[in-house]
């Protein structure tokens, strides 16, 4: 009897152990204290955890600039709340996944304050042209909160199925098989006139569905 419960009690351990390894990733930052992610703050570019957002200004007038968390993520349901507080609504700001930063390859997922939306993959941080994969560039969305407003930005991974949405309405969809894991992040860019503030708040994963997995 001692023997078969011993059995038992073994197996239940290497199930836990197997579940927790292999059992969905989650992350929530509400950005109420400092935290993993980068800040900087030049003539350039400021961005810092404060007010419980992280507030990210780009003053240069041609310029793309984005923080990571330090974080190693696959598949899941990534959001973000992005508030553009200030700056020409000619701009460009939202997240960023799968996140390689020893080669700054990453997919991004913008909108911009005059209501379109870009979704592509950067290699060598945009040193060579960074690639759309839905549409062939830019393109318009009546979702998009214009102006000094809040959107969430939401993409649903799993593996190289990628579904985008904004404020819960689905924007696109793609399958692409570039990057499979990696950090998550934020981007603001400048398209010509500098001077973009956006204040980001609620950067999650949350599982994917049942019906996914």
């Amino acid at each position: 009897m001692r023997k078969k419960l011993a059995s038992v009690l073994v197996f239940l351990l290497v199930t836990a152990v197997l579940t927790a390894c292999t059992g969905p990733q989650s992350y929530t930052e509400t950005f109420d204290a400092p935290g993993t992610w980068r800040v900087e703050s030049s003539g350039d570019v400021v961005g810092e955890v404060r007010d419980g957002v992280f507030d990210f200004t780009v003053n240069a007038d041609e310029l793309t600039s984005w923080t990571t968390a330090g974080e190693d993520f696959s598949d899941g349901i990534f959001s973000v709340e992005a508030t553009q507080v200030a700056g020409p609504n000619n701009n460009a700001y939202g997240m960023l996944f799968r996140v390689d930063d020893e080669n700054d390859n990453f997919y991004s997922f913008q909108i911009s304050g005059d209501g379109y939306v870009w979704i592509g993959r950067y290699q060598d941080g945009g040193a060579t042209e960074a690639e759309p994969i839905v549409n062939d560039w830019w393109f318009e969305s009546p979702v998009i909160n214009q102006g000094n407003a809040t959107n969430k930005l939401s993409v649903q991974a799993e593996g190289q199925n990628l579904i985008f949405f904004v404020n819960d309405q689905e924007v696109g969809r793609v399958t692409d098989d570039a990057f499979s894991s990696g950090d998550i992040g934020l981007m603001v860019r400048t398209l010509g006139v500098g001077g973009v503030q956006v204040q980001f708040d609620n950067f999650n994963l949350d599982p994917l569905p049942l019906i996914h997995r």
